[in-house]
């Protein structure tokens, strides 16, 4: 099957070719034809699985032309990070470029200067927007949600774990009761079914499964490693195999910060990305590390969800996550879109145990290498 054949108008074909989409993902395939219905869509696929796409698309192809009163919206996108934000409006704004009339999409969060955002919110017609920011601005009436034909939550299962639930049912109480409404999570979790059961009218259910041969495109290799030797050993695989684009997972803000630090004085490009640092920076750093600029982004589980890069080739886990669905989401940053990566781990002697439980919960037995055997010195 091909894009052709899902109803999209040609201009938006036409994106699709330029940007070399060439087949629809199995979430595309079923959400696309529902949402130029103008039917209510729940979908259930995992991180990586195509979601943005799967409305972005339809939602343009479906906006309307008749005229919008200044900062009155007509498509709200809530996402539960800023990183997700902007990766969001990233996708709305490369398939605007296509479109015959000129459309404003804008991402809105939390840690940079509101003042600009509500400069910026003139004329947005589709609005990408984190729950906390999106009340504030509303209440400044620098943004009204009136008029808006199609709501959608994205990673609607994240937003609600994060504790956002308060901030929707505010925004929703903003919203008119003739819209659009498409819910996208990566799990269909109790707290999700009830979003859905007052949301959704009548819904399009779209289910993609998670199948266990998915890690199969994940090429995971763990190291025998004692805590002192970690950062030697990241700096010899590193060297030795000419890694780039390598994404390593740290267990806390100041660890990620002094491993990036020793990084670059042993002449390895890194930057460091968690909560601590300001939006302005991680935005920046993520754009760099994804143009391929920085050799070594090092980051915390807290950003995990809003790392969201097609192509990534290697991720390291450093420390392993206190879980195994954790260590799974980690992992699932690279073997995306159908491309190969690999998933390396370090496991120190305090780690084994742990690092079975994780191999058992996968039904997946981890190749396991003894890096005493390593010559290491000088890295």
């Amino acid at each position: 099957m091909s894009f052709t054949s899902l109803g999209l108008s040609p201009f938006i074909l036409k994106a699709l070719a330029i940007e070399n989409y060439s087949q629809p993902y199995p979430i595309q395939k079923e959400a696309i034809p529902a949402i130029l219905s103008n039917k209510d869509v729940l979908g259930i696929a995992k991180t990586g699985s195509g979601k943005t796409a799967s409305y972005v698309l339809p939602i343009l192809n479906n906006l309307s032309n008749k005229p919008l009163k200044n900062r009155h919206v007509k498509v709200l996108v809530l996402v539960p990070t800023r990183e997700l934000a902007v990766q969001v409006q990233e996708v709305f704004s490369t398939f605007t470029m296509a479109l015959p009339e000129r459309v404003k999409t804008l991402a809105i969060f939390g840690g940079v200067s509101i003042n600009t955002q509500m400069i910026a919110l003139q004329g947005v017609s589709i609005l990408v927007a984190t729950p906390g920011r999106l009340i504030e601005l509303e209440e400044s009436n620098a943004v009204h949600l009136s008029d808006i034909d199609t709501l959608v939550l994205d990673e609607a299962d994240k937003m609600l774990n994060m504790g956002f639930k308060d901030e929707m049912d505010r925004i929703f109480a903003l919203l008119p009761k003739k819209r659009q409404n498409l819910l996208f999570s990566a799990t269909l979790s109790q707290d999700v079914d009830n979003i859905k059961q007052v949301l959704l009218r009548h819904p399009e259910v779209i289910q993609i499964e998670s199948k266990e041969e998915d890690l199969e495109l994940i090429n995971q290799v763990a190291y025998l490693v004692t805590d002192d030797k970690k950062g030697p050993l990241l700096r010899y695989l590193i060297k030795k195999n000419n890694l780039k684009q390598v994404l390593v997972f740290a267990s806390s803000a100041f660890r990620a910060d002094a491993l990036a630090n020793k990084l670059c004085r042993n002449n390895v490009h890194a930057v460091a990305i968690h909560s601590r640092k300001s939006q302005n920076s991680r935005t920046e750093s993520l754009r760099r590390f994804k143009a391929g600029n920085i050799r070594v982004l090092v980051t915390t589980d807290l950003l995990a969800r809003g790392i969201d890069i097609e192509f990534l080739p290697y991720v390291v886990n450093y420390e392993l996550p206190r879980s195994p669905k954790d260590y799974v989401h980690r992992i699932g940053r690279t073997g995306r879109a159908e491309s190969p990566g690999e998933a390396i781990s370090f496991i120190s002697p305090d780690e084994e145990h742990h690092f079975k439980v994780i191999q058992n919960k996968m039904k997946k037995e981890v190749t396991m290498i003894d890096s005493s055997e390593f010559d290491m010195h000088g890295y």
